[in-house]
């Protein structure tokens, strides 16, 4: 029997609970009764909850439950840039050594690339206790169909129960291809991560709906359960050198390395300041910035503090600053030891993104902007004042 919801018209009173309640605004009242758009329910059983009067009913389709006995071990994919591990795969060894404890399980780092031999020392130390690596030319730099066709193959032989990746723009790209091959679920851009012991689900927790809440996933009937993970919201793995990985190197020829595309050249953006997902301090600028040609205040700022320039997003679609320096919920999770925010009203979708920060200097002229609800030190101001004001005596201070 397929899953349905309908409403008993002879129990309904019109009270609107339902509609009030529904998170994907499928109920809407005629003559007095609710009605269900079935385009937009998704069955989540929100309104059968809120109903006091029983007037909701929810039949859920019996699903069979597979053995997933087979599944173990968490693996985290780590992904390197020329031969570089970034730091978000520290930060999963860090958080997936957690998950593998409670499950009783190994931790497992799965890395491809070309001449990445010298970096099994440093998984191993940061606490991997195995390491799957692949190591040929045609993988030496990032393309959708090899990285994924191998850790497909490597899925389908070696069977993880939990598969972490970081929410990059390469893992972003790859594991969602993985996760259709293999037929399992992914959630996407995950702030938490822990374990129910007792059913060996992984709990997946991530922003929903602008932010405004925060849900919680599981996948109870496949396996592996993915997710991927921003960047800078868990701590690195801590440096263990004395320990060693178990080490499996696997080869793979033929069409699992091609590629329908080819890799012409990697063009990299230049940059007068710090890497921003890397840098200690972020001076950001938002709407109040007023146009592209006043971050030129922004960016002397950052490059006095030697920090990182950062975008709210109506900067960046308003084609002020590259996509590469938003942060928010669509952009980048940052987490540096100071943040200046100028001219950014703070927004739920940007505070995401960056409330994690040590320290918060907010610089905006309205004093009921909500990034003062977050801001350890506020300035209310003209950012077109206060900050060339700060830049010159930062400039000052710097030089004693």
């Amino acid at each position: 029997m397929a899953s349905s919801i309908k409403i008993l018209l002879d129990k309904c009173i019109g009270c609107t609970f339902c509609v009030k309640t529904c998170p994907f605004v499928a109920i809407h009242m005629a003559n007095k009764k609710a009605v269900i758009d079935m385009a937009k329910c998704n069955l989540c059983g929100a309104c059968v909850a809120a109903c006091k009067f029983k007037a909701i009913e929810l039949n859920r389709e019996a699903v069979e439950k597979k053995d997933l006995s087979a599944y173990k071990d968490v693996w985290v994919f780590c992904e390197q840039k020329k031969g570089v591990i970034q730091t978000i795969s520290f930060e999963l060894l860090g958080e997936g050594k957690k998950l593998a404890k409670k499950l009783g399980v190994k931790l497992c780092a799965v890395i491809l690339g070309h001449n990445i031999e010298p970096k099994i020392a440093e998984l191993s130390a940061r606490g991997a206790d195995k390491i799957y690596i692949v190591d040929a030319p045609e993988l030496k730099s990032y393309q959708d169909d090899p990285y994924t066709n191998i850790l497909v193959e490597l899925v389908k032989e070696y069977k993880p129960e939990v598969i972490l990746c970081g929410a990059t723009t390469v893992g972003r790209s790859m594991i969602s291809r993985v996760a259709i091959k293999i037929d399992a679920g992914l959630t996407a851009d995950c702030t938490g991560l822990d374990i129910d012991e007792k059913e060996r689900l992984l709990l997946q927790t991530r922003p929903a709906f602008g932010g405004n809440i925060m849900a919680t996933i599981i996948t109870p009937n496949h396996r592996p359960q993915m997710s991927t993970v921003r960047h800078k919201v868990m701590k690195e793995a801590e440096i263990h050198k004395g320990h060693k990985a178990e080490v499996i190197r696997k080869t793979f020829s033929g069409d699992i390395l091609k590629s329908r595309t080819t890799l012409l050249d990697i063009v990299e953006e230049i940059e007068e300041t710090v890497n921003l997902a890397e840098a200690d301090i972020i001076v950001s600028g938002g709407r109040g910035v007023g146009g592209a040609e006043n971050f030129a205040i922004i960016k002397e700022f950052a490059k006095v503090l030697n920090g990182a320039v950062g975008a709210s997003r109506s900067a960046v679609d308003a084609g002020w600053m590259p996509y590469s320096h938003q942060v928010g919920q669509t952009g980048k999770t940052v987490c540096p030891k100071l943040y200046i925010a100028c001219g950014i009203s703070g927004q739920i979708q940007h505070l995401i993104g960056m409330q994690s920060s040590k320290v918060i200097v907010a610089i905006n002229k309205d004093p009921d902007a909500p990034i003062f609800k977050v801001a350890t030190y506020g300035i209310v101001g003209d950012l077109f004042e206060v900050v060339p004001a700060l830049t010159k005596e930062f400039k000052r201070i710097l030089k004693k």
